[in-house]
């Protein structure tokens, strides 16, 4: 046993008794024992130009994060618009088999307006230090996208039937300024292997009350696989109570059910929801962006539908004054070697 493993086992003893309390009486989750590795927090902090920029936090317990390079972009964006939003981060290989870091955001500059992007950017890296191949993909150069408006918030998750990434993101052209998911496969998430395809939208939906015909925005998707049930899990903002909801599907690219269900339990209102594993655990949080108040919201589940809330005193996030982001797995030695190259906040 390492010592940062020794740490964190005396650490979660000795709050045994806070957390039991608050499990009990107050309905809070109770944080999972994270046994191995440690997580990395990739974000950016605001809507000015050098404020959507990509930021990396560290974790050793999943829960408590600091920030990296005294919270400053920790790549420079060269290419695109310069700035970058809605970073998400995942451990994958490369064409070759090879094991890599990739980042896919949305390239977009906030004071151009919310209908001002049309592209996406991507970037890899072998050791999370040394980022490259930075690649802009406008979404604009496929048949019936050649007036994309937005191209927001895009994610990836391993096809292993198809042998490729499925990149997933908001889309939405001045013909149809409603935003609805779309994907497409990637072997280098620098080209697109296939053409965009709707993966799930709500367009023509029948208002329950009215009866009327209406078209609802959707945006920030996120998919986890759940192996329980063999489903996968699209979550993605609900306009219209500004929560989370998901729908699901046997298969990723659907067809996903229309009858979504609000999983998160929030009061302000939320976007950018983001899941991840406690290593070792069978347990998942998700975390979201209260994009009104300049704070986090984040939840615990086990099955993927059924959340409780997490105590905000447990969660050590809002200082690094994050917007939409995402976390990752990373190893006992990445972790280091991340605080030694950039700093690390105490």
């Amino acid at each position: 046993m390492t010592l940062l493993q020794l740490f964190r086992l005396v650490t979660a003893i000795v709050m045994i008794p806070y957390y039991l309390f608050n499990y009990v009486f107050n309905d809070y989750a109770y944080p999972a024992y994270s046994t191995e590795g440690a997580y990395l927090f990739c974000y950016f902090v605001g809507n000015e130009t050098d404020e959507q920029t990509l930021h990396f936090a560290v974790s050793t317990d999943g829960y408590h994060f600091k920030a990296l390079n005294n919270n400053e972009a920790v790549i420079k964006q060269t290419l695109g618009t310069g700035c970058v939003r809605d970073p998400y981060i995942l451990k994958g290989a490369d064409e070759n088999g090879k094991e890599c870091y990739f980042i896919i955001g949305t390239d977009m500059n906030a004071l151009e307006g919310w209908t001002s992007n049309h592209s996406l950017i991507t970037w890899k890296s072998y050791d999370l230090i040394n980022w490259i191949d930075e690649t802009v993909i406008d979404i604009r150069q496929f048949e019936g996208f050649e007036n994309t408006n937005r191209a927001w918030a895009p994610q990836a998750i391993w096809d292993a039937e198809k042998g490729m990434y499925m990149v997933y993101w908001a889309n939405s052209t001045t013909e149809n300024d409603c935003a609805g998911h779309y994907y497409a496969y990637t072997k280098d998430f620098k080209t697109f292997e296939t053409e965009p395809q709707v993966l799930f939208g709500r367009w023509n939906e029948v208002d329950p009350e009215t009866g009327e015909t209406r078209n609802v925005q959707c945006i920030d998707g996120d998919i986890i696989y759940n192996e329980k049930d063999g489903c996968y899990y699209l979550y993605f903002k609900e306009d219209l109570t500004q929560k989370i909801a998901y729908v699901k599907s046997e298969n990723l690219t659907g067809p996903y059910n229309a009858d979504y269900t609000i999983c998160s339990l929030n009061y302000w209102g939320v976007e950018g929801s983001s899941m991840y594993q406690i290593t070792g655990t069978d347990s998942w949080m998700m975390i979201m962006d209260e994009y009104g108040e300049g704070s986090f919201f984040a939840q615990m589940t086990k099955d993927f539908k059924t959340f409780r809330r997490f105590q905000r005193s447990s969660m050590e996030i809002d200082h690094l004054n994050p917007r939409h982001g995402s976390v990752v797995a990373i190893t006992e030695e990445e972790y280091q070697i991340l605080c030694d190259n950039y700093g690390v906040a105490k």
